[in-house]
């Protein structure tokens, strides 16, 4: 399984020089098995758009959005992979009680956006997703809900031919409590996504010492991301949903200072490609 980031920038896209490095461009982590295409994108930031180069053809596939805030959506309407004629794009949401396509058109619809989803082709279709157990596309998918601010998130953890990936963004762990250090509570649904994954991909738009003025947006830290990853004995945690204002600089002395012993840490950049060895 292949995992290749096309956007690791959090709350709105980053323009300029001091972000060129990391990237400026809003969540998006393109996942593919083995000699196959990509068939499944988490989240639909503004990131999506660069997935299309990792395509041969339209897109056929799914996906998966952990919420429904600007960041993880306004990049729908401008992925040209799946506007090509023949493309299939099964988008996927956390189901709240309303219809998923509903729910999708509040987010781009005039009189804020010239389309609807409903016009981006006829090989679209907009599904909710509940907590549970899911077979898409080829991957086995276990979603949970994760504490965030105002709608409902959710975490995902996929697996196939033995990899396994877990996407836990965005998260507030401080919702459920303060945890052993202020910094969250290492809470259930977080711990059974990220228990002995290959790589634990998680929110790290904070760091503990500007934390407390910034809790109430509903994210995590750097450190949390960390001690969740060592604490459900992931292989490897990848920080990304990079605060906005943070320069490549900072995120390079971020990288420097959460290096633990038999934990890879890694700070996620536009272009990364991690590949896990199906087994």
């Amino acid at each position: 399984m292949q995992l290749t980031f096309c956007g690791v920038r959090g709350s709105r896209p980053t323009p300029g020089s001091a972000f060129l490095r990391y990237g400026g461009h809003t969540s998006c982590v393109a996942v593919q098995a083995d000699g196959e295409p990509v068939r499944l994108l988490l989240d639909g930031g503004c990131g999506i758009v660069a997935a299309t180069d990792l395509l041969d053809a339209p897109f056929d596939g799914a996906v998966l959005l952990g919420h429904l805030h600007w960041d993880h959506t306004h990049g729908l309407p401008f992925f040209a992979g799946g506007t090509r004629t023949g493309s299939r794009v099964r988008i996927r949401l956390p189901e709240q009680g309303v219809p998923a396509s509903e729910l999708l058109e509040r987010c781009f619809s005039p009189p804020h956006f010239p389309v609807t989803p409903s016009q981006l082709g006829p090989g679209w279709s907009v599904d909710g997703i509940d907590e549970g157990r899911h077979q898409i596309e080829g991957f086995s998918v276990l979603a949970r809900e994760i504490p965030h601010a105002a709608g409902r998130s959710l975490g995902y953890r996929v697996e196939r031919g033995g990899a396994s990936v877990a996407y836990v963004t965005d998260h507030s762990p401080t919702s459920v409590g303060p945890g052993p250090d202020g910094l969250g509570e290492r809470h259930e649904a977080a711990l059974a996504l990220a228990a002995g994954v290959d790589v634990l991909i998680h929110d790290a738009q904070h760091v503990a010492a500007e934390f407390p003025a910034l809790a109430y947006l509903g994210h995590a830290t750097v450190e949390y991301a960390v001690a969740l990853g060592r604490e459900a004995g992931a292989s490897a945690v990848v920080l990304t949903h990079h605060a906005p204002t943070r320069s490549d600089d900072e995120l390079d002395e971020i990288a420097g200072s959460v290096q633990v012993c038999g934990l890879r840490v890694v700070t996620a950049a536009e272009g990364l490609v991690i590949d896990l060895p199906e087994r």
